[in-house]
């Protein structure tokens, strides 16, 4: 199985300008994503997609591809769309987000386990337990149930479920980190947006509301996505371990 890892880059952030170049302890975001996930041992091949030649020439410099991708795309799954349309000899592609400087490989070996166990899911993501007293009602932290298959029933940056009763339903926190059956991703970018995708600004609900599904994968692993001022502080101390 051919397994091809897009990482979607642009330069435009309204949160923290020029994210993917700011340095973390010494090298820019997008060099600590890119590296680290070339350090799985599963994927066939990793590049960069971006609308910003600085970006690029970040990730030329260290050695690694690159593509130039349309700047009006809507979404971060749009652009690894894109990439996944010049490559017609992958199976699965993994969109890695640019935020995610301290990926740990094995969180990419899980995302993808479904499909190397013969499994076919249109897509797949990664969540992990959610910390119900830090991060219940948290908008930024993004909210995920499943149903007893596994699969997404809804994502929200509101609390879900509302525990009425004393029942502890799982309750899992939603990683953007996601798998597609590469025929699936070319059919998903091809689907218009959804009410509830613009409301929530959450594009995986695009597959659940025109009734596709999402595995959601498990892992203990947690990492620092980096969405806020506050979160990039916090990277300079990070301790990432190999």
């Amino acid at each position: 199985m051919k397994i091809l890892c897009v990482i979607p880059s642009r330069i435009a952030s309204t949160r923290i300008p020029r994210k993917p170049l700011l340095p973390i302890q010494g090298k820019p975001m997008i060099q600590w994503v890119y590296e680290n996930a070339c350090r799985s041992k599963i994927l066939s091949d990793v590049i960069v997609a971006t609308d910003s030649e600085e970006i690029a020439s970040v990730i030329q410099r260290i050695g690694g591809k690159t593509i130039m991708t349309d700047p009006h795309l809507a979404t971060g799954s749009d652009r690894v769309a894109e990439v996944a349309e010049q490559h017609p000899e992958m199976d699965v592609i993994i969109n890695l987000q640019g935020d995610e400087p301290f990926i740990q490989p094995r969180m990419l070996e899980q995302l993808v386990e479904p499909y190397l166990a013969g499994e076919q899911p249109d897509m797949t993501t990664l969540a992990y337990p959610l910390d119900i007293q830090t991060n219940y009602h948290a908008p930024g932290a993004v909210k995920v149930i499943t149903d007893l298959s596994g699969n997404a029933l809804y994502f929200s940056r509101s609390p879900i479920p509302y525990f009425r009763t004393s029942v502890q339903a799982p309750v899992y926190h939603h990683m953007g980190l996601y798998a597609f059956r590469r025929d699936f991703l070319l059919l998903y970018k091809n689907l218009p947006q959804t009410p509830l995708e613009k409301t929530e600004s959450l594009e995986q609900l695009r597959v659940l509301e025109h009734g596709y599904k999402i595995r959601v994968c498990l892992t203990t692993h947690k990492t620092l996505e980096i969405n806020t001022p506050e979160e990039y502080e916090l990277a300079q101390k990070f301790e990432y371990i190999v």
